[in-house]
């Protein structure tokens, strides 16, 4: 993965401009930076924004989940649950779901435009709306925006339906990626509501549990983040391999997104999504703590049915058609911590500025990089099992997809975060004891 030297560059830039600059880290999860931005300035301007703008954030990042799951689920990973791991290539894609079965291919398309609908109507347009700002967001929802959205969403919901039917229908026939496809123990942090511990992606505390449900970390101010995790960069890559302090590295491995904000989370406070997340805990965790990373998919599409659920609640609620959006501060702080939950995980802002509001020191801990240690652990996995013997130094492309699954399971923004050229690059070799290479296989 290639240098990218955002915490340094935005050195010497205004707090202010942070938000439109982070949010070109992901071209697919902007919003969740311009959100962790925004709210690091509210911590330095010390505001308390007013309540429709925060609601009003919230939605955006509901939308944001929702667009981002559903093009997770469809567009990239269902390709394989449908069409088979060792199906042609060529056809493994959303162009193959299209062919094989069109009106899932139309819903799963139809779902993410609601998502990306949601934030357009929001911020002016889909990707990187100069929106959230520090204090607040700049517009608020429009009458005609609120009746549009009211009205797409029994076809959304309608949709997460359609999918969690289908995935739970597959289950039983995806049994040795549930095993294999990253399921080991870890700790799992995640966000969680300040009353109630119930399923947060906006605000709220830090929570860690283990693999046992065990709670070893509680009600922790996400401003105290560095207390708990530490980061380590390894020589092989730009990445930052984030761990849990208490445990040191690398045994402090933790997991983040939708596996995570299902376990550290006692419920998620709407009646769709808690009766889906009590059978997913049932079907796949026992009744407890769900370990296989396989089952990324399965939670995500729980959080979209909780998104959902909840972008409905706050179109009903008083005030969300309020013009006062926004508050107004000056630099109070010269340190601010912004943390929000982004689809793939939690998302940590930090800054330092001087009295002018010029940005001193970044520190970006983004939701990919906190499962790296974890994603690592899953590519290994998968070679351990499914690489048991190489015949004539052939290794099928079917590997080669089954490793990129284990990848797919945490969706993450590899490439937009790293600015990766074209098709994943991909050299898998399978080596003696020796160190002799036996076979080797390259996708580029």
């Amino acid at each position: 993965m290639e240098f990218r030297g955002f915490e340094k560059f935005c050195e010497g830039r205004p707090i202010g401009e942070m938000a439109g600059i982070t949010a070109r880290i992901c071209g697919i999860c902007p919003i969740s930076h311009i959100l962790a931005s925004a709210k690091t300035g509210d911590d330095v301007l010390t505001v308390e924004i007013p309540p429709t703008a925060e609601k009003l954030r919230r939605m955006m990042n509901l939308g944001q989940f929702t667009q981002s799951h559903a093009l997770s689920f469809f567009h990239l990973s269902s390709p394989d649950f449908l069409l088979g791991w060792d199906s042609d290539p060529a056809a493994r894609n959303v162009f193959g779901l299209i062919a094989k079965d069109p009106e899932l291919a139309r819903a799963g398309i139809r779902l993410r435009q609601f998502g990306q609908e949601v934030i357009e109507l929001l911020g002016g347009k889909k990707i990187h709306p100069a929106w959230a700002v520090p204090g607040g967001v700049r517009e608020p929802l429009s009458k005609d925006a609120h009746k549009h959205i009211l009205d797409r969403l029994p076809e959304a919901r309608a949709t997460a339906v359609l999918a969690l039917n289908m995935f739970k229908k597959m289950l039983d026939g995806t049994k040795e990626e549930g095993e294999n496809f990253g399921k080991f123990r870890s700790l799992f942090i995640g966000l969680v509501s300040r009353e109630g511990a119930l399923w947060e992606h906006y605000d709220g505390v830090l929570r860690v549990v283990d693999s046992d449900g065990n709670i070893l970390v509680d009600n922790l101010d996400p401003r105290r983040y560095s207390e708990i995790i530490g980061e380590v960069v390894e020589p092989y890559s730009y990445l930052k391999s984030p761990y849990y302090k208490p445990m040191g590295y690398p045994q402090g491995m933790y997991r983040v997104g939708p596996l995570a904000r299902l376990n550290v989370c006692t419920r998620i406070g709407t009646p769709l999504a808690d009766a889906e997340l009590a059978e997913y805990r049932q079907r796949v965790g026992s009744g407890g703590i769900v370990t296989s990373s396989f089952m990324y998919h399965y939670a995500r599409l729980v959080e979209i049915m909780a998104a959902l659920e909840r972008i409905g609640m706050l179109l009903h609620e008083p005030d969300i058609l309020s013009t006062r959006v926004r508050s107004g501060g000056s630099i109070n702080k010269l340190e601010g911590v912004g943390v929000s939950e982004a689809p793939r995980g939690t998302l940590f802002h930090h800054y330092h500025v001087d009295e002018n509001g010029l940005i001193k020191k970044v520190n970006l801990i983004v939701a990919t990089g906190n499962n790296n240690i974890a994603m690592n652990r899953t590519v290994k996995q998968i070679a351990q099992h499914y690489i048991t013997n190489v015949k004539d130094g052939v290794i099928p492309e079917g590997l080669l997809n089954r490793v990129e699954g284990g990848i797919r399971c945490y969706d993450p923004c590899l490439s937009c975060s790293t600015h990766a050229y074209g098709q994943m690059p991909m050299q898998v070799s399978v080596l003696d004891a020796a160190g002799n290479v036996l076979a080797q296989r390259t996708r580029d």
